[in-house]
């Protein structure tokens, strides 16, 4: 195409080189790896990452934290009962025991 000055416009009407596409895919494509190279080095975890995923993960099952944690209270409480009665009759044994042996 060309225009009424004669100039060449092939490009809506702009005159546009090789070398300005060129350069532009340039600036394009290093401005995509200039994002790239941000965005991975935004996602690398520091050494306290473990610690604040084992946060979060603990907070989100609280619930079930503490359904666990009743059930374990329940269970030792159970368990102190009945060591604590063995500890009394084992002491009544010892008493009657002294006293056949004469002590």
């Amino acid at each position: 195409m060309t225009s009424e000055q004669g100039k060449n416009t092939g490009n809506n009407g702009y005159s546009a080189t090789n070398a300005n596409l060129v350069l532009l895919g340039v600036g394009v494509g290093a401005a995509a790896v200039g994002v790239a190279v941000a965005l991975a080095t935004r996602r690398k975890h520091d050494r306290w990452y473990a610690a604040k995923q084992v946060t979060r993960r603990v907070a989100d099952r609280t619930g079930d934290l503490a359904a666990a944690s009743k059930d374990i209270v329940d269970r030792v409480r159970i368990i102190y009962n009945e060591s604590r009665k063995v500890v009394e009759e084992a002491t009544e044994l010892w008493s009657q025991g002294r006293k056949l042996a004469g002590v």
